[in-house]
């Protein structure tokens, strides 16, 4: 079952956008950088389950169904297609999604770093065990059941800014309440629930596809890569001094390689 969808627009262009925050998140982190762009578009963005002002997942099924099927009721009240899509991290990941399943209603995709963990660990067996010891502190809070400690680890392994203690209270208490939605991304992140990895799928997203990433972040390149080497018409630009959260810390930065290369459709 669908939950209730929030969402929210900035701008008032003519060229209608959809933008999917990250984990953690809600639809207002988009802004930023909405601010950043000319008034050709109009942004759509709408909060993920268990996110913002959205209804939660009901727990049934696999949460990244949800998530799309959110996506695609939200493009159909939008009623433009096909139509342009930014997503970062969780976000993107949806945002890829999308563009191979209902290519023909998406003109073009823009992702920031997609956590899609599944091409590169099909392409690199290191990958799988090396990520696995990287957030084997978060899983182990997740196990037991410990949120906090859970969400101070998801903070500390990818987020730039202020130390877990400097964060304020209303902040970290958001994402300690909805910390859990990590783990229950994994299916897709992860595993591939979908099936995005069977031969012929990614050659389906035959719209123009822009991929991006922060020089700073851990994961970013190798997953990046493996991304890139299936998308059929790919262009990718890298963030030097920039992290994991770009579109939430240098949205003027973002904004202008993305409209660049809107402009360049």
């Amino acid at each position: 079952m669908i939950p209730q969808i929030h969402t929210r627009t900035f701008g008032s262009g003519p060229r209608p956008a959809l933008a999917i925050h990250c984990s953690l998140g809600h639809s207002g982190v988009w802004r930023g950088l909405a601010q950043s762009l000319d008034d050709g578009l109009t942004l759509h963005a709408y909060d993920l389950p268990n996110h913002g002002k959205s209804g939660d997942w009901d727990g049934h099924g696999i949460m990244h169904d949800t998530a799309t099927a959110m996506a695609l009721k939200v493009m159909d009240e939008i009623g433009a297609d096909p139509i342009d899509i930014i997503g970062h991290s969780f976000g993107a990941t949806v945002a890829l999604r999308l563009a191979i399943e209902h290519s023909a209603r998406v003109r073009s995709v823009a992702m920031f770093e997609p956590v899609y963990f599944s091409p590169i660990i099909a392409d690199d067996p290191d990958f799988g065990p090396s990520y696995k010891c990287d957030t084997a502190d978060f899983d182990a809070a997740i196990d037991a059941g410990d949120n906090e400690t859970a969400a101070r680890a998801f903070n500390r392994a990818w987020a730039e800014g202020p130390a877990w203690d400097d964060i304020p209270a209303q902040s970290r208490a958001y994402m300690v309440d909805r910390i859990r939605f990590v783990r229950n991304s994994a299916p897709f992140l992860i595993d591939d629930s979908a099936g995005l990895l069977k031969p012929g799928r990614f050659e389906q997203a035959k719209m123009p596809a822009l991929l991006m990433g922060g020089a700073t972040s851990r994961w970013a390149a190798p997953v990046n890569g493996a991304i890139a080497r299936r998308l059929p018409r790919v262009t990718s630009h890298t963030f030097d001094g920039v992290g994991h959260m770009g579109p939430i810390t240098h949205p003027d930065a973002v904004a202008q390689v993305w409209h660049s290369f809107l402009n360049g459709i």
